[in-house]
């Protein structure tokens, strides 16, 4: 009876155990968090730094790294150690338990909300450790809410330097053991490019109505300062707009725990991987900080191919098409997407107003489009979903908005002329109706036209591109791109394809003699004849 009974009633200390494993081993085994936990319990100083990113050397292209930031990475380590002791245990209290708890703290399944806050809460903890100016501060809420509420101000430059630090922990996932890292001290650190964030500081002060003139968007640059985002402002702009971050943490601490207990080989040889790779400019339309904002804003599995895009870049055989290299008109176009059954990314980069002034000055915007399956030849609107994407100078996504199906139309002329009394227009065009398209890239890849989002109720409304308004605006096309995103398998599948299309094309070549008839009876002879002496006079043969 006693031991039924004590089977029944756990301790209070054993539920809580129980408890907590269970809620820790959702996110990541409970064999592996005990290996961690292992290594990290017995000395102070262990958590910090396997919490810390791999030693590398970070900077822009051209530029040197932004002040106080490798102090600030530097510190990243011991400011989440620090929430693994945020729930009043003792100094030295390393147990199970406690450890558990401050896994669960950082790696449990919350609000998107309250996830943004503990990550802002991991900022502002580096940034006092280093001296670094950051106006995020916490107050007590009258709730009960232990992290306490989220007030001040951000500077352009310190959401600059925050989204770098969560690029960063999305880079160490990449490379649990660069160069450096825990090994030989005098080894160099690799040395990796910062992607481009300006579109995505941009997108948060306007979102805030820090920036409010579209002049000013043009030739804006992170250095120049200007008028601050309140955090409040700037957490909501992350829940509509880079909804990702919000597990960036999450990710990080399963990583680095990862890490820790990885076999040093497999560590070993990831190295030359992060150094050949990492040390990359952007050279396509695509760039790594393009890559990352999609990733960031979408949440289904295209997230993680964009993710990791912005790490390494993408592959180039998932490049379709590009008009610099292919040439451009839609039969070009047409001859690299054909085939392909799988989610695409179109890019497109213009400029609305003529004449070379308007290019030197950099007054170029891109705009993209993110469609589920392949493209087809048809005279009508099709799809089941997609996305328009505004990608520069300021980026935001247009998911859609359930209304209307207008997704993709690509029509091409058709193999057969015949005579059509309302001729459809030839070219691209995503969302709105036929005529009036919310975008529509002509045959020859040489205009754009970009309809006010008004006329559209297929994507949800928004600006494509500055200055906008309402009449339609009409662009030169710079360059148009076409990534492949289904994968290996979709793309062997469209090279199989292409082969039986290749076939077919070749037999339709072939003319075999045998199998035409006498010349003096063909018809192709009396046209001849009644060419060359059209007034002969014959007589039909019954």
């Amino acid at each position: 009876m006693g031991a039924s009974s004590s089977t029944a009633n756990p301790s209070p200390e054993a539920h809580e155990q129980r408890e907590q494993e269970t809620l820790a081993s959702a996110a990541l085994a409970l064999p592996l968090l005990r290996a961690a936990f292992t290594r990290t319990a017995a000395d102070a100083g262990a958590l910090p730094d396997a919490l810390a990113p791999p030693r590398a050397s970070f900077r822009l292209p051209g530029s040197p790294p932004p002040p106080h930031f490798h102090d600030l990475l530097a510190r990243l380590g011991p400011a989440i150690a620090s929430l693994f002791s945020a729930d009043g245990a003792a100094a030295g209290d390393a147990g199970w338990v406690p450890f558990l708890r401050g896994f669960n703290r950082c790696c449990a399944r919350v609000s998107a909300s309250r996830s943004l806050a503990l990550l802002l809460r991991v900022y502002a903890a580096a940034c006092d450790a280093t001296g670094a100016p950051c106006g995020v501060q916490f107050q007590p809420d009258e709730g009960g809410d232990e992290d306490g509420k989220v007030v001040g101000e951000l500077a352009p430059e310190e959401i600059a330097a925050f989204l770098w630090m969560c690029w960063v922990m999305t880079w160490s996932g990449s490379a649990p053991k660069a160069s450096g890292d825990g090994g030989d001290k005098s080894e160099e650190p690799v040395v990796v490019l910062l992607p481009d964030v300006t579109h995505l500081v941009l997108s948060a002060l306007v979102s805030a109505g820090a920036v409010a003139d579209d002049d000013g968007i043009w030739g804006w640059k992170i250095p120049s300062g200007g008028k601050g985002v309140k955090v409040q402002e700037f957490t909501s702009w992350m829940l509509s707009t880079a909804s990702g971050l919000g597990n960036c943490l999450s990710r990080y601490v399963q990583d680095r725990f990862r890490s820790l207990v990885a076999d040093p080989a497999e560590q070993e040889s990831s190295v030359s991987t992060v150094n050949t790779t990492f040390d990359t400019s952007d050279v396509y339309l695509l760039t790594r900080g393009r890559a990352w904002a999609i990733a960031l804003s979408l949440r289904n599995k295209l997230s993680e191919k964009f993710l990791s895009a912005s790490v390494i870049g993408m592959d180039t055989e998932d490049l379709l098409y590009r008009s610099a290299i292919h040439g451009k008109g839609l039969s070009r176009f047409w001859s690299g997407v054909e085939g392909y059954n799988g989610p695409m990314l179109i890019l497109l980069s213009a400029f609305s107003k003529g004449g070379v002034e308007n290019v030197d000055s950099n007054r170029r915007w891109v705009i993209g489009v993110l469609t589920e399956e392949g493209f087809e030849s048809k005279d009508t609107f099709y799809g089941s979903s997609g996305f328009l994407c505004a990608a520069h100078p300021i980026f935001h996504m247009l998911p859609p908005s359930g209304k209307e199906k207008n997704f993709v139309y690509s029509h091409l002329h058709p193999q057969i002329r015949v005579y059509e009394a309302h001729p459809k227009p030839v070219g691209l065009a995503f969302g709105g109706t036929v005529g009036n398209e919310r975008i529509f890239l002509d045959e020859d890849f040489s205009k754009v036209v970009v309809r006010h989002h008004a006329v559209d109720k297929t994507y949800q409304h928004g600006s494509l591109i500055p200055n906008q308004g309402y009449l339609p605006v009409e662009a030169s096309v710079l360059d148009v791109e076409v990534w492949g995103l289904g994968g290996g398998a979709t793309r062997r599948q469209q090279d199989m394809y292409k082969k039986r299309e290749n076939i077919f094309s070749e037999q339709r070549r072939k003319v075999d003699l045998k199998t035409f008839g006498n010349w003096e009876d063909s018809p192709e002879k009396m046209m001849m004849d009644m060419m060359a002496d059209p007034n002969r006079v014959r007589r039909e043969d019954r």
